[in-house]
């Protein structure tokens, strides 16, 4: 199994992650700050977003990649991808003064999380095996 929803996704992140990098670096030439955020606020709020992405997305990666791997490929999976990333990237925007789209892009990220921690729960407790692997006993409760 090739994992194709998290393959996309964490190319998606990456390249997020990219991009999130150069919103700082802009504003640190722009401002000639090389470290920390020289107490301007608009470098500081960009460096909580990308700081904010790396702290959370490696934990959805994660779930996401297992998920697929217990579950195989769906729609609610890839919906529930699509959604983190758009949250991220709304996310990222609204820490520039756009409350609510920062607002929108948290919530998302913490219903993501929890969604996705949720089904990990119920896959494992419910005795599903990984695609192709040998049937084992499941976690007894």
């Amino acid at each position: 199994m090739k994992l194709e929803i998290t393959l996309i996704i964490a190319a998606a992140a990456a390249l997020i992650n990219i991009w999130l990098a150069m919103r700082v670096g802009r504003v640190r030439v722009s401002e000639k700050i090389s470290v920390g955020d020289g107490g301007n606020e608009l470098l500081s709020r960009r460096m909580r977003a990308h700081a904010n992405f790396v702290e959370y997305t490696p934990f959805v990666l994660i779930l996401l990649a297992l998920v697929e791997l217990a579950w195989g490929t769906n729609v609610w999976l890839w919906a529930v991808a699509i959604i983190y990333i758009l949250g991220r990237i709304a996310h990222a925007f609204g820490m520039d003064g756009k409350e609510k789209l920062r607002a929108a892009g948290t919530i998302v990220t913490m219903l993501t999380l929890l969604g996705l921690a949720i089904y990990a729960l119920v896959i494992a407790y419910s005795g599903t095996v990984f695609e192709g692997w040998p049937a084992e006993p499941g976690i007894s409760a």
